[in-house]
């Protein structure tokens, strides 16, 4: 059974431009998960197996990511639930240990796959050696922030 709490995953690179936009959320949410005890954040960097544990962990999952949807970029889409695992399923090939869709296997296997769980794909410009985000996805950012606290405020009114 999944645990307890909200994990808010941020993956990507940090050397390449808009890849670097989960860890750019995380920076940004630093403030909210202080004053939250509900809310974990982790820098899932590249993903690996090591990430299964957390994901077990947590009560809910919130996944944020540059994600190629063939949208202007800077746009932010949000795929909950179902939608998420359609979303990973499509685009399951990973250039990296193991993708996203690896790891929820791991947790239905496990029976520990976060009932409430969600992927806010942020449409990069750049994915380049850089250590700045461009302008358009970094205007996403507080987007982003807004999306989270409103999907959270959700979750918590429809479990009480």
């Amino acid at each position: 059974m999944p645990g307890k709490g909200t994990l808010i995953l941020g993956l990507g690179n940090i050397l390449l431009t808009d890849e670097a936009v989960g860890a750019a959320v995380l920076k940004a949410l630093q403030p909210i998960a202080d004053t939250d005890p509900d809310i974990s954040l982790y820098d899932g960097g590249t993903l690996s197996f090591t990430l299964a544990g957390p994901i077990g962990d947590a009560g809910r999952l919130i996944v944020v990511d540059a994600a190629a949807m063939g949208d202007p970029p800077g746009t932010v889409r949000l795929f909950e639930g179902v939608a998420m695992d359609q979303q990973l399923s499509k685009h399951a090939k990973s250039v990296h240990e193991v993708s996203l869709a690896d790891l929820f296997d791991i947790a239905r296997l496990t029976d520990t796959l976060p009932r409430q769980r969600a992927l806010i794909g942020i449409e990069p410009q750049q994915v380049d050696w850089g250590d700045q985000l461009t302008p358009a996805v970094a205007a996403a950012v507080p987007r982003v922030v807004s999306e989270i606290q409103t999907l959270l405020q959700r979750w918590r009114d429809t479990s009480n």
